[in-house]
């Protein structure tokens, strides 16, 4: 590898490092979400958090743009939002007798969809060529987003009741997805503590990097290459989630192209231009489970897709870490 790139991939790692210690100062106990999350965000993905509410799931993306310099909105999901409420509309200005466009809170550099689920098919479809394509087309306009720009979302996976459970494509737009899971006791005594030293209910972290670094960082990781043995490895990783039993259907080629990317930016995060076979296991199942589609028999007996992810991961053989670097 050339010097440059050497020092390139050195920031990218030390920038990484200063902005999760930063997080942990407010977000207690979530450091190898946020960790996923930030290489989500490297790798130029969007980010699906679902788990129970109370978790943290939405200050951890809020501290997150903080930390990242990016402009942030949030916009919470109910069953009447409508697409414009998204994307902006006109307005008629009668001094101009005019049309003019207000962009909706997707113009922004963090978009946070705060209970993605609880809002229309309609209105979530908005969302999507936002994500696939950074630009919304609204009454015969295509407008073009900033960049960066990412999405992030909370879903509560319990509650069934005025909910509209996400489509198979609008989850596949979500690079990963990731859960949280309840603090242990000694981290949820520290929450507790933390807000009752800080003495009201908002909390704050320092802005690590600007916009323009974080996308210098993500050209850093994209340069970055990738030995065949690991593509080959998470293609066959992906294959296999196509050919289970317990499966109606498996991961498309975007999930391999995922798994790839993530394991990029990961190996990046940890200083390294290389990637090992420990990163597409790290990342394999917040990439893939939320791909998969259960059969009725595997719902049934209640079979989770993570578990048949990691199931997938004992059986496909995993290159040697001598193959893996080029070593």
């Amino acid at each position: 590898m050339r010097d440059h790139e050497n020092t390139s991939i050195d920031v990218v790692a030390q920038q990484s490092d200063a902005v999760l210690t930063e997080l942990a100062n407010v977000v207690v106990d979530m450091r190898q979400p946020l960790r996923l999350a930030l290489a989500a965000v490297l790798a130029g993905g969007h980010v699906l958090f679902e788990d129970m509410p109370g978790l943290g799931k939405t200050l951890a993306a809020k501290s997150m743009a903080q930390t990242l310099g990016l402009h942030f909105d949030r916009l919470q999901c109910t069953p009447d939002l409508l697409p414009s409420d998204i994307t902006g509309s006109s307005i008629f200005d009668p001094s101009t007798r005019t049309f003019d466009f207000r962009p909706g809170p997707v113009f922004t550099g963090l978009f946070l969809a705060d209970e993605i689920n609880r809002t229309s098919p309609k209105t979530q479809s908005a969302l999507l060529e936002a994500m696939a394509e950074r630009q919304v087309s609204v009454e015969g306009r295509t407008l073009a987003l900033e960049a960066p720009f990412h999405v992030f979302a909370t879903a509560n996976p319990i509650e069934f009741e005025g909910t509209y459970p996400l489509p198979e494509a609008q989850l596949d737009r979500f690079l990963i997805r990731l859960a949280i899971g309840y603090p242990d006791t000694a981290a949820e005594t520290e929450i507790i503590s933390r807000r009752l030293f800080r003495g009201e209910e908002a909390s704050h972290v320092r802005r690590i990097i600007e916009p323009g670094q974080l996308l210098a960082m993500q050209q850093s990781v994209e340069a970055t290459g990738v030995n065949r043995d690991i593509i080959d490895y998470a293609v066959r990783l992906t294959a296999a989630t196509r050919e289970h039993t317990g499966l109606d259907a498996g991961a498309s080629p975007r999930g391999s192209q995922a798994l790839v990317l993530m394991g990029r930016a990961l190996a990046a995060i940890d200083g390294r231009d290389y990637v090992l076979p420990e990163d597409i296991k790290a990342v394999a199942v917040p990439v893939l489970a939320h791909r998969l589609t259960l059969t009725p028999t595997s719902w049934a007996r209640g079979v989770r897709s993570e578990n048949v992810v990691r199931d997938i991961l004992t059986t496909v053989q995993t290159p040697t870490t001598a193959a893996a670097d080029g070593s």
